[in-house]
C-alpha cells in the first residue's frame, strides 16, 4: 500500500497543483456559468447526488456497459479473421481505419432518427468509437506470436487450434488489456456523446441540460462523475491484468 501510494505521489502532487491553478483562475474570472471553481463542482455534486446516483449515472452506464460488450465481440471476431486469413485482412483493416474517418457528431443524430431517444441509438455511437482500438490492438497481439514458436509446434504435430490457444492468446493478452483499458474510457465518451445530442436521461443529458439553465458547475459536474467512473473502472481492469498475467514482467 505504502508502495503503490509512493509511485502515485508526483501524479497526486501534479492534479493538485492543476486543481489550485483552476480555483485561482475561476476566482479570478469570476464568472462561474462559464469557468465554476472545483469547490462549487463538488458542491453541486452533492446537491445532485440523488438525482445523479439513481437516474443518471446508470442510464450512461448500462449503454457504456452493452456498448463495450459489442465492440469486444465485433473487434474480437474481427481481429481473429484478419489474422486468421490474408484475405480477410485485405478487405476488413481499410474498413475498419475508414470508420474511425466519420465524424461522430454528425453521424450521432442520423442514429436518434432512426432509433429515437432508445438505448440503442447511444450503443451504436459507442460502438463506432470503442471497437476501433479493440479490433488494431488485439490484432497486433495475434500478429506478436513468434514465427518459430508457430513452426515449432507444428513439427510436434500441433493442429492450428493449439496454436491459437497455446501460443496466440497468451501473446496477446497483454494487447487485449490494453485494448480494453482504452476502450472505457472511448466507450463513457461515445455514451455522452450519444445522450448529449439525443437522449432523455444520462450523464451527457444532464450535462447537456445545465448548459440550457448557464449552470457551470452542473455542467462539470456530470463530466467529473464520468470521469471517475472510467477511472476507477480502468484501474480494477488494470488489477486483474496483473492478476493474469504474472509473467509479462519476466519477458
Amino acid at each position: 500500500m505504502r508502495k503503490a501510494c509512493k509511485s502515485n505521489l508526483p501524479a497526486l502532487i501534479f492534479l493538485f497543483a492543476l486543481l489550485m491553478l483552476w480555483q485561482l483562475g475561476a476566482m479570478k474570472v469570476n464568472a462561474a456559468y462559464i469557468l465554476p471553481t472545483p469547490v462549487q463542482i463538488l458542491q453541486k455534486l452533492w446537491e445532485l447526488r440523488i438525482v445523479l446516483f439513481t437516474e443518471h449515472l446508470p442510464a450512461t452506464m448500462l449503454v457504456t456497459l452493452v456498448g463495450l460488450i459489442i465492440s469486444l465481440v465485433l473487434g474480437l471476431g474481427l481481429a481473429i479473421l484478419m489474422d486468421a486469413s490474408p484475405f480477410c485482412r485485405k478487405a476488413i483493416y481499410p474498413v475498419v481505419v475508414a470508420s474511425q474517418t466519420i465524424p461522430t457528431t454528425a453521424i450521432a443524430p442520423l442514429f436518434v432518427l432512426w432509433f429515437g431517444y432508445s438505448i440503442w441509438s447511444k450503443v451504436l455511437v459507442t460502438v463506432l468509437i470503442t471497437f476501433f482500438p479493440i479490433t488494431i490492438t488485439v490484432y497486433d497481439g495475434l500478429q506478436s506470436a513468434k514465427v518459430e514458436m508457430t513452426e515449432l509446434l507444428l513439427t510436434y504435430g500441433a493442429t492450428k487450434r493449439d496454436i491459437f490457444f497455446k501460443i496466440k492468446v497468451p501473446c496477446t493478452l497483454p494487447y487485449f488489456f490494453s485494448a480494453i483499458k482504452m476502450a472505457i474510457p472511448l466507450s463513457v465518451i461515445g455514451a455522452a456523446i450519444g445522450e448529449w445530442l439525443g437522449a432523455q436521461s444520462g450523464l451527457g443529458y444532464l450535462s447537456r441540460r445545465m448548459m440550457t439553465q448557464l449552470d457551470g458547475a452542473g455542467v462539470f459536474a456530470p463530466i467529473v462523475l464520468m470521469s471517475a467512473v472510467a477511472m476507477l473502472a480502468v484501474a480494477l481492469v488494470a488489477l486483474l491484468e496483473k492478476k493474469m498475467i504474472r509473467w509479462r514482467g519476466e519477458l
